[in-house]
Formats: C-alpha cells, structure tokens, sequence
C-alpha cells in the first residue's frame, strides 16, 4: 500500500505490516483511513497486525481493537519481537504468531439434490442479503459445464459453489461469488470473487470489466489500485503467477 503500512493477504487473514519508523497514531490512522477508503474489501476480515519491536501498551492496543471492530474488522492477532507488545496482546487474548490462529472455517450448505445445473432467477423482490448457494459438482467430470447464473447479481448476493461459475450479466459491487474453480463474469465484475477456494492455485477469474473489490484465487489475494475502476474497460484474465495474482488480456484461442 505506502511505504508505511503493506497489506497481504495470507491463510489466516489479511497481514498488515506497521512500520517500526514512525509514531503509532499517526500510523493507526494512516491504517484505519485505508480500510475506510476500500469500502467493502475489509468488511468481516480478520486483521493480523505485524509491528515488528514497536512496544504497544494495552491502551493502544485496545484503540487499534475497537477502532477495527467499528470498522467490521476483527484484530485477531499481534505479531512481534517487544516483550511489551506480547504481553498486551495475551492480555487482550489476541494470538501472537501465525501458527496459533485458527484458520477460517467456512460452512457451505447445498441442496439435498445434484442435478440443477441451470440458475435462473428474474425476480427482483427477493431481499438483498439472501444467499444462493448452488448444487455440488465436480469440476473434473466428464460432461460437467459449470454453473451458469443468467442475472446481473446486486449488492449483498452471494453465489457459491463447488465447481466453475459462469455469470452473464454484471457482479456489482456488494456482491459476492466463492467458486472452488473458475470464474467468469460475461459482463462487468465489481464485486468480491474467490476463485479456486480450495487451494487451487491454477484456478482463473475472466472478466469483459475485470475491476473488483477483492479478488482472491486460492490463498491469494489482490487488491485492485482505485484507478483500475476508471480506465477503459477491456476483457482481463486473473491468474497467479510467480506467487501473485496477475491480470493480463483476455483473447479467444
């Protein structure tokens, strides 16, 4: 992000690494104006704060804490070398190495059935923050075409499923898709996508407008400059390579 703060996504959150070169508040709010500015990006993440020998009393730790809780981010640990530092965050019962964290378990139900393969929904009265999530399927068996999704998704759908999904219409921003394969947008992407859910490093996200709010491929993820959203819109494909997400033209083969 500056020279102040880095951010990176890792297994067990989203890592931010403080620098030790300058004073704490000023730093906290450089840190907590970021957050503000990328909107949804942050929302509901858990935050490990890396700050290297700085001695962070409980009091300022406490701050840092509330000040992300108000944000909708949870501070689940404090990594560093200063004894002080350490103890406040036992205190706060914040862990202080990555190996300690926990990591995210997240609980996708499907239906009892398979054989939906097809989603089509127009109705506009469903609420916003309703959840589709999507039959199972293996994206390595014969005949499998992947989930198609015929609608434009609005803020606050989530679509998720265990294979490739396929949107013709836009992703706006607020939306969500979590695919363990690939995932193309036939139209503009905004909102927040993870491709490859289960680790797979190989998996690609292809949009006509490829500008998301977060874009994640297995444990990587990339967090598109502001500028990216007011260029002219061309076809891109994510991928990673050389352990970081890339996004290059997209062309017909």
């Amino acid at each position: 992000m500056t020279d102040k703060i880095a951010i990176k996504g890792i297994r067990e959150g989203i890592l931010a690494t403080l620098t030790p070169h300058q004073a704490w508040l000023p730093l906290v709010d450089d840190l907590t104006q970021y957050i503000d500015q990328r909107g949804t990006f942050f929302r509901g993440a858990r935050l490990v704060v890396d700050v290297s020998e700085r001695a962070v009393d409980v009091e300022n730790l406490t701050a840092l804490k509330n000040a992300l809780a108000s944000r909708q981010v949870e501070l689940v640990a404090v990594l560093s070398q200063n004894e002080i530092t350490s103890s406040a965050a036992h205190e706060l019962q914040l862990f202080t190495r990555l190996s300690e964290i926990p990591l995210p378990v997240r609980e996708t139900r499907y239906p009892e059935h398979d054989d939906e393969m097809l989603v089509e929904d127009e109705d506009e009265d469903l609420e916003e923050d309703e959840e589709d999530v999507l039959p199972p399927m293996d994206s390595e068996e014969y005949g499998t075409v992947g989930v198609l999704v015929k609608r434009t998704l609005r803020s606050g759908r989530t679509i998720r499923s265990n294979g490739h999904v396929v949107v013709v219409g836009d992703v706006n921003n607020g939306a969500e898709i979590v695919a363990t394969g690939d995932i193309i947008v036939w139209g503009k992407l905004r909102g927040i996508v993870h491709a490859g859910a289960n680790g797979d490093e190989n998996a690609i996200v292809c949009a006509l407008d490829l500008a998301p709010t977060q874009l994640r491929i297995a444990s990587h993820i990339a967090v598109p400059p502001d500028e990216d959203r007011k260029r002219k819109p061309n076809p891109e494909m994510a991928q990673v390579k050389n352990g970081q997400i890339e996004a290059v033209p997209w062309l017909s083969s």
